[in-house]
């Protein structure tokens, strides 16, 4: 609704606690009057507008028509050279992107340590996404990543899958679209992020998450765990950089759990840092630190080229060590820096030392591996002449004068260059981190370079096909006809188990911001012989981007463009204002048995069968967008009444939509009746271990036969006579707002609706979120008594609960879910609270009205003393009162 703006003012209510209250104002009354006869109305704007200039009959016209060629061709950014290139502080310094660290432990306070298991986290706050790789060490797979406020309430959670991460010990993540007054608290060091496990399903180790002046710069790092296996809750992290110039190695330690807090003699204690290799000590030093500033900075001066070669293979061990009588170590492995982004690069002719228009392009993608091997892939398309050189370099030292650090070219075949580096140095891998090495690709007509990029890790998106697959590479080459263009580019794409097509672009080389504005489209490429006589019937807007990168997913693609990408008939283009026919192309082929609508075909269904589908589910689309009831969510119509499982966490919520109301509760889990039981990885709940003799199979078949007793489908278990309970339904989880019962000479379970009893009350309130059944809020006291007990002459009240009750009134508590306990007096004593069992002497059993007391079991017990049960529950219940 572009045409309303709303605002989220803050506001108390009569309690005075701060709550939020959203203001809508219609602005169309404000537009001003156009000052043109034919004035239109752009997409995304909400005033008509006067068109600027006379109308163009060019093909270029079309791109004025859309709001991302006019509005930001002033914002846009200009793609670097070798004379200005992007480095690595200048992300970090991006108003659109902030880094953030956290160093996670078991413990300290609030968290009682449990664990010696110690991780590492770095986040980056792209426009409203947090992005975060985190590595760990001594931890079993984590299950989900919490993120919670100071006070503890969970504001996310992350469920981690097994194929999010490109390596063992590492998962990555990204929490979309932060709320502003999340940003603020996360701005403000404010959130805790914790790692939940099955283990601990509170959270294993928990840190806070913090900003450092010193994570641009990070090239190296370690975890560093206690060497005592029982010294639970230490670990620590650092953070290693190389001087730019000189062979310095500066580190950063931050270390939790290495003093002991109340067991210093002195503020200071004394603190060893070691470099080892192979267990022998190459560097030292001594410092002191404080309980309250227990983090450590120093500088290494001029390593060997030895010591720089250890350091990049993973062989240097660091050691932090307090000496005295509570001495404590810490250690770990140096290696270079870990991290969930992908180190790639686009290769065009404009960027090349010399700039080129061939309409060539090159597509590289890297990977820095802990022992320090650079694993390499290269291709290269469409270049005018023979490829007779790919290098890895660095920045010209001089204008023209090429530094050379590898050449790839003897690994070149076929348009790819594959392999691996064995011997880079800790300089070449440091540069390589910090965004300042180039990939130039030489040809016979250019001997210097027709083609040349530079090499950028991009931050993680979610699109796991980076991990296993090459990007598509975008040429001007492929456009038909063929352009001779100076920008080029590449995309990874592929297709969910919903049918939803991901995408993920990267281009480099348009030149001037004006020129910059760019459309991705993807088309069915048989058309290709029909380019110049008439338009694409099978095209589909992607999305439009300013700077050099865009991403996305597209829900509904029509069945002939998803049989186009399964046959490797479909091409992906990215057009500009330069030209609006397309200036680069690519190839798409992705396998699948898709059809319209985000579901899979069997392989073995016929096409007509998906063509008769899709007209169908066109109807019904449109039927949906009609119907006043529909819910539209995660960019889907969904009709009245319907259930599904969310995009944002498909095995552990379900959503419903309830007159045009989405609402997503988590999946709750049954009280399993087992000792032996297993939480398989693709399940949100735990299951009993299925180790059924065939004696139980049997007795399970011949109880469902049987006019015993019941078994339900549901969850798989056989129940007596007369049974009542809370149906659970896969995937729903346990249903409250159902009972079952067992009709025993039948064999027939009877569900039905709970019946929620008429409240009298205005504002009834769900005391749980579990709740099937709304009640009253228990009445809050305001008599003028109560106002009085708080002046601080008078006797105070209590609060119980959520009542409070008068200095010296009595009551019996209620206490959830058993209701109120008969057998329990509590009463309030100048604002403290007592509370009693009720008391039965042996003297006093011998009055009948005291041994028909239901809260006197002990009488009870005295007329059959052998009756240990009655004990046993009476013990149980005294243990639930308090």
């Amino acid at each position: 609704m572009r045409c309303v703006i709303c605002h989220c003012e803050p506001q108390r209510n009569h309690r005075g606690k701060p709550v939020g209250k959203v203001n809508c104002k219609n602005m169309k009354q404000d537009c001003p009057v156009p000052a043109c006869p034919r004035a239109t109305l752009l997409p995304g704007h909400c005033c008509h507008t006067c068109p600027k200039g006379p109308p163009e009959k060019s093909p270029a016209l079309r791109f004025d028509t859309f709001e991302y060629f006019q509005d930001k061709e002033d914002d846009l950014d200009k793609p670097y050279n070798d004379r200005s290139y992007l480095s690595s502080e200048g992300l970090a310094r991006d108003d659109a992107r902030t880094e953030f660290m956290a160093l996670l432990t078991s413990g300290p306070e609030p968290w009682h340590p449990t664990s010696s298991a110690v991780a590492k986290a770095r986040f980056t706050l792209l426009r409203s996404s947090l992005l975060f790789s985190i590595s760990y060490e001594r931890l079993g797979r984590p299950s989900r990543v919490r993120f919670s406020d100071p006070e503890g309430n969970v504001l996310f959670e992350h469920p981690v899958q097994k194929s999010a991460a490109p390596e063992d010990g590492m998962l990555c993540g990204m929490w979309r679209t932060v709320s502003k007054a999340n940003v603020q608290l996360l701005r403000g060091e404010q959130l805790r992020v914790s790692l939940v496990t099955r283990a601990q399903p509170s959270g294993e180790v928990h840190g806070h998450i913090l900003k450092h002046r010193a994570l641009f710069a990070e090239t190296f790092g370690a975890i560093l765990t206690s060497s005592d296996p029982l010294h639970l809750g230490a670990g620590g992290m650092a953070m290693l950089t190389l001087s730019d110039t000189e062979n310095n190695l500066h580190f950063i330690l931050m270390a939790r759990g290495l003093l002991e807090p109340g067991a210093r003699e002195s503020p200071w204690v004394p603190l060893r840092v070691r470099i080892l290799h192979q267990g022998q000590t190459l560097r030292e030093v001594h410092a002191n630190i404080t309980v309250e500033d227990p983090d450590f900075a120093e500088v290494l001066n001029d390593l060997s080229a030895q010591e720089l070669q250890w350091l990049v293979q993973g062989q240097l061990r660091i050691v932090a060590e307090t000496e005295g009588r509570h001495a404590r170590r810490l250690a770990g492995t140096i290696s270079t820096r870990r991290s969930c982004d992908t180190i790639q690069s686009v290769l065009c002719g404009a960027d090349a030392l010399q700039p080129t228009k061939t309409g060539a392009v090159g597509s590289a993608k890297l990977a820095l591996h802990e022992n320090g091997t650079l694993e390499y892939q290269v291709q290269v398309v469409g270049t005018a002449s023979e490829v007779v050189g790919i290098t890895l370099e660095t920045k010209p030292r001089r204008k023209s004068k090429r530094n050379v650090l590898f050449d790839m070219t003897a690994s070149y075949k076929d348009g790819l260059a594959w392999g691996a580096w064995q011997s880079p140095s800790a300089r070449d891998a440091h540069m390589l981190l910090q965004n300042e090495l180039f990939l130039n690709v030489a040809t016979k007509d250019w001997a210097e370079g027709e083609l040349r990029g530079q090499i950028i890790s991009l931050p993680y998106s979610g699109l796991l096909a980076r991990y296993t697959e090459m990007p598509v590479a975008l040429a001007g080459q492929l456009v038909s006809p063929p352009v001779h263009s100076g920008a080029g580019g590449h995309a990874w794409l592929s297709l969910d188990e919903h049918c939803h097509l991901h995408y993920e672009i990267s281009v480099a080389g348009l030149g001037r911001p004006s020129d910059g504005t760019v459309s991705a489209h993807i088309h069915g490429v048989a058309e290709l012989g029909e380019m110049g006589t008439r338009p694409h019937q099978h095209k589909r807007l992607l999305k439009g981007f300013y700077s050099t990168e865009a991403q996305g997913v597209v829900k509904d693609l029509d069945a002939d463009l998803l049989q186009h990408l399964a046959q490797g008939t479909a091409f992906l283009q990215v057009s500009t204002k330069a030209h609006p026919s397309g200036e680069m192309r690519g190839r798409v082929h992705i396998p699948n048995h898709c059809h319209a609508g985000g579901t899979r075909l069997a392989p073995g269904e016929a096409l007509g069968q998906a063509e008769l589908s899709e007209s169908s589910k066109t109807r019904d689309l449109e039927q949906l967008k009609k119907d006043p009831n529909s819910c539209f969510f995660e960019g889907q119509y969904r009709a009245h009444g319907t259930r599904w499982a969310p995009d944002y966490d498909k095995k552990c919520s379900i959503c419903s939509c309830q007159k045009r109301t989405v609402i997503c509760d988590p999946i709750l889990c049954q009280p399993l009746n087992c000792t032996q039981q297993v939480h398989p990885e693709e399940l949100c709940c735990p299951i009993c271990e299925e180790k059924k003799t065939e004696q139980e199979e049997l007795k399970l078949e011949r109880a469902r036969d049987s006019s015993e007793g019941c078994y339900f489908d549901g969850d798989k278990t056989w129940r007596g006579s007369g049974t009542r309970w809370h149906p659970v339904v896969p995937p729903f989880g346990l249903i409250k707002c159902a009972i079952c019962t067992c009709k025993g000479t039948t064999g027939e379970v009877h569900c039905e609706k709970v019946q929620c009893p008429r409240l009298t009350c205005a504002n009834p309130v769900r005391a749980s979120p579990s709740d099937c059944c709304k009640q009253c809020p228990a009445p809050e006291k305001s008599v003028p008594e109560l106002a009085d007990s708080m002046q601080a002459d008078a006797p105070r009240a209590c609060r119980f609960g959520r009542r409070w009750y008068l200095n010296n009134e009595s009551w019996h508590p209620s206490v959830p879910p058993f209701g109120e306990m008969k057998c329990i007096l509590c009463w309030c004593v100048s604002g403290e609270t007592h509370c009693q069992r009720q008391e039965c002497p042996p003297s006093a059993c011998a009055s009948p009205a005291t041994r028909d007391n239901p809260c006197c079991a002990k009488c009870r017990a005295l007329d059959a003393p052998s009756d240990t049960r009655e004990k046993v529950h009476d013990a149980k219940v005294e243990s639930r009162s308090h």
